[in-house]
């Protein structure tokens, strides 16, 4: 574990999940350089409400807890860390409001401190939700890497709250200065999208941070062709579900079966929920927010479908798929299956190997391969 120095103090901070050999910080000197401004020349007052969004690992929410803030993000997992750091430094839990990316926030809002998120669309969307909510007056600042900083990002700043700058950068990172322009309307979000799934009737739902939320991608059009009927699977489970997609075929196909759809991201879980409600609303369901499988009972299911992700916020990280296959075999019964997706050059097969002891190709196209294990 490593401490995190900025004005506000020392802490302790670590990623969640915790890997023995982790060597990424919980933190970037974008979170450093954010931390000093409110801590000098843009100074923060105990009086100020302030609302926090995408704060990855709780960087921003443990070094400012002092002053109550709300936390509003698209990330379980980023909650999760959040609350461990708070406990590791002796901090009440409780001194921070954790808000899901679709709540809004708890009364008005006085400072609004924002780190730049992987995807343009989750800051679109998460702008347009809390400005009803801002003061005159706001002090809305945000933070991100210089590479991650682009004109796109500054344009949506500029358009749906006001006057926009940035700051020289230091270490890599900048600071975005946004004022608010009373005379700007307030915007609806063009969030959730839709799109009609290929060779069938169903209008999907996909909110903002939703992987793929145009179109289907190329990956699980491949991994469809490969979810079979059963008479034999009772209990099925989408990992890492984003819209539903594949657990709504895998529903189709086996309509006797009851599907768990599992995901970390909040607007994965509502995308989720509105189209199950559309397409399949009479069959047994549960979406379960978690981390991979979470508290899966042990030897529980028949079947896991999965397309899974290897990023950790926005760096590459091979440990996620590794234990999301982990997860799966423990929670398959005897004679349960693994079915996943994955890019040829990720080499998913000697990871099930190593974890069930064989691994089938069922089939390939481009980049990306299918591949089944049995336990």
């Amino acid at each position: 574990m490593e401490f995190f120095s900025v004005p506000q103090g020392d802490f302790a901070l670590r990623r969640y999940p915790k890997y023995q050999s982790d060597s990424l910080r919980a933190w970037d000197a974008a979170d450093e350089y954010i931390l000093q401004y409110v801590s000098g020349e843009g100074k923060i007052h105990k009086s100020d409400r302030i609302l926090i969004m995408n704060d990855s690992s709780g960087a921003l929410g443990v070094a400012l807890a002092e002053f109550g803030p709300q936390l509003l993000g698209d990330s379980l997992l980023s909650q999760i860390a959040t609350r461990e750091n708070l406990i590791v430094n002796n901090i009440d839990t409780d001194r921070i409001v954790f808000l899901e990316a679709l709540q809004p926030p708890r009364g008005s809002i006085d400072v609004v401190l924002f780190k730049v998120p992987k995807t343009l669309s989750l800051l679109e969307d998460e702008l347009c939700r809390i400005r009803p909510y801002l003061v005159p007056g706001v002090r809305i600042i945000g933070a991100g890497m210089t590479r991650d900083i682009h004109n796109s990002t500054l344009e949506i700043c500029e358009r749906i709250l006001g006057k926009t700058k940035t700051s020289p950068a230091i270490k890599k990172a900048r600071i975005i200065f946004c004022e608010l322009d009373e005379f700007i309307s307030n915007h609806q979000s063009p969030y959730p999208t839709h799109y009609k799934l290929e060779n069938t009737d169903w209008i999907l739902a996909n909110h903002a941070n939703v992987f793929s939320r145009n179109r289907l991608d190329n990956a699980s059009r491949l991994l469809i062709e490969h979810i079979k009927c059963s008479m034999k699977d009772r209990s099925i489970a989408d990992l890492c579900c984003g819209n539903g997609v594949l657990g709504l075929v895998a529903a189709v196909r086996n309509p006797n079966a009851e599907i768990l759809f599992f995901d970390e991201s909040f607007m994965a879980l509502a995308s989720t929920a509105e189209n199950i409600k559309q397409i399949i609303p009479k069959q047994s369901t549960c979406v379960i927010g978690a981390d991979g499988l979470g508290e899966t009972t042990p030897n529980s299911l028949d079947f896991v479908i999965c397309n899974p992700p290897f990023h950790r916020n926005k760096s590459i990280d091979k440990k996620v798929p590794w234990r999301l296959f982990k997860q799966a075999h423990k929670a398959l019964r005897e004679g349960g299956q693994l079915l996943i997706v994955g890019h040829v050059s990720l080499r998913h097969d000697l990871k099930l190997r190593k974890i069930f002891g064989h691994c089938r190709q069922l089939g390939t196209r481009g980049k990306f391969c299918v591949l089944s294990s049995e336990k």
